[in-house]
């Protein structure tokens, strides 16, 4: 906080140029204003999302994928095993796995900072750049879970930063680190080749093409290649199976598909309209400014790339910190001009007002109030969030409600399982329906003795079949029909969830004598959506 000169009479006295370092190239880091601002984003996870609800559906199936590590799944990059697998390794508890998306969402800050200071900014707007996004609803949501898009705009804003470096300083050296940040954001989340697009159309756009002249944006490109390699030889080798789920989500209408205005709308809403005066006029200033236009370019492609492709709206938030550093450093220079006391009170004013509009949506993001708390918050502040899949149905968002039930869907299999007779139990598998319930048995039920569950959808299908013919199978959401065409007598157990996700909410069936031989049906077929 304190990054001026001792010689500065007042932080209304504030001049960028005063605050350039010796080479006259950047402003100096605001050290203080980084730690301080890490510092809270790291405490609210510790004690809001690190502590409370309870494992996420996805959290659970990337715990599977840590424990049979490969180059590619189905329907994920491979580094999302590597962090859960570190997850393992610290114990695998909620708080071992909710801590490294808070430390990547802590990092996230520090860039966005980084990023303001490479655009020009001084103190000021690296404070404000530092506050946007370490309140934006869209950020604490993403990193209030252990998935790959906590870490997506960590690669993304790299790739950002390092091209605002180009820009500045001519270095087109630089591009080897943007090769090697942009490989690894593809073994993250393959949505990095559509950054990846925008930049490419971005640098042709303007007469930044010259790049393309040069051998360092093709080295760059080579490492990214080299890097992504190992996954897309996976995918050869099994056939391209994400680009079959892909077209399965798309063919069977899983997601809601909103219109330009609705999808515009919710970018607002996600990011927070408080914020939207920033990344707007940080879009303006882009675009209008010879240097920097290719970062605004870069956002346009993207934005439009994802409107035609009806992408989910959370599909465009690692984008964001780019445009809220920008914004940052206009409204510094807006209010440069000032005079002394106007201009302090004017800075105060803009980061209070921020601070005061966003505080009201940090409980909906972070999961810091228990569910009948929660959906009296939402009613009280007149606020429901819009449904991202079409069958999404529950009392609570789907980011809150994929979090409960778990626990207690296996307790329910392992008191099931375990009244069978020694001899029975031997002869009686798990059969789960979806990823998450296969996760939750692998995940809880050894402490009640319970095999591991076996599953035909998206990446379990690979690690089948089980290596026995099943007598019994206790089998969870099968429909009656199903029940009655493949087991010669069954019995049926209710199983409910108030706070859980609807589909959750079936029975649970014993199924005895069942009639067909699940190795030799396993290959198949394979549910991947």
């Amino acid at each position: 906080m304190h990054a001026l000169r001792a010689d500065d009479s007042a932080i209304g006295d504030y001049a960028p140029d005063r605050e350039k370092n010796s080479a006259g190239s950047l402003p100096r880091l605001a050290v203080g204003i980084v730690v301080a601002l890490c510092s809270a984003k790291l405490l609210l996870h510790l004690f809001t999302s690190v502590r409370h609800y309870g494992y996420f559906r996805d959290e659970l199936y990337y715990l599977d994928m840590a424990r049979h590590l490969d180059w590619g799944y189905v329907d994920a990059a491979p580094l999302i095993a590597v962090y859960a697998r570190i997850a393992l390794w610290l114990g695998g508890s909620l708080a071992a796995l909710r801590i490294l998306p808070a430390l990547a969402g802590t990092a996230l800050v520090a860039l966005t900072i980084l990023i303001a200071r490479e655009l020009g900014g001084g103190w000021y707007a690296q404070l404000l750049a530092g506050v946007a996004v370490l309140l934006c609803p869209a950020v604490l949501s993403i990193d209030s879970l252990m998935t790959m898009n906590a870490w997506e705009p960590l690669f993304w804003m790299g790739c950002v930063w390092i091209i605002a470096r180009i820009l500045r300083t001519g270095d087109s050296r630089l591009w080897v680190w943007f090769g090697v940040l942009a490989g690894l954001g593809l073994e993250n989340k393959h949505s990095t080749l559509s950054f990846g697009f925008a930049v490419a159309i971005a640098l042709l756009l303007t007469h930044h093409r010259r790049e393309f002249a040069r051998p360092w944006i093709w080295i760059a490109g080579a490492i990214a290649i080299a890097l992504f390699l190992p996954n897309i030889i996976w995918q050869i080798r099994h056939h391209f199976p994400t680009i079959e789920d892909l077209a399965n989500v798309r063919r069977e209408g899983k997601n809601v598909v909103l219109g330009p205005l609705a999808f515009v709308k919710e970018q607002i809403i996600d990011i927070h309209p408080i914020l939207l005066p920033v990344w707007l006029t940080g879009l303006i200033w882009f675009l209008r400014d010879r240097r920097w236009r290719v970062l605004g370019l870069i956002f346009a492609v993207f934005f439009v790339l994802m409107e035609l492709a009806h992408a989910k709206n959370y599909y465009v938030f690692p984008i964001y910190p780019m445009l809220l550093a920008g914004g940052a450093v206009v409204i510094e220079r807006w209010l440069a001009n000032r005079s002394a006391v106007a201009g302090r009170t004017a800075r105060a004013a803009v980061v209070a007002i921020i601070v005061l509009a966003a505080l009201p949506a940090i409980p909906l993001v972070t999961w810091m109030l228990p569910p009948e708390r929660l959906l009296a918050y939402q009613n009280a502040i007149g606020f429901k969030p819009s449904k991202a899949e079409v069958h999404h149905e529950s009392l609570l968002p789907q980011p809150v409600a994929d979090q409960f039930g778990w626990p207690e869907l296996t307790a329910q299999v392992a008191a099931i399982y375990n009244s069978l007779p020694p001899d029975e139990r031997a002869q009686t598998g798990i059969w789960a329906g979806n990823y998450g319930e296969a996760g939750a048995i692998n995940e809880f039920g050894p402490r009640y003795g319970l095999p591991r569950a076996w599953s035909r959808h998206q990446n379990h299908w690979y690690w089948g079949p089980p290596p026995q013919v099943f007598k019994n199978l206790i089998v969870i959401q099968w429909s009656l029909d199903d029940v009655r065409d493949n087991c010669t007598s069954f019995q049926a157990f209710e199983h409910y969830q108030r706070f859980g996700m609807d589909e959750e909410n079936t029975p649970i069936y014993l199924c005895r004598g069942v009639t067909f031989d699940i190795q030799k049906i396993w290959w198949h077929s394979h549910h991947w959506n």
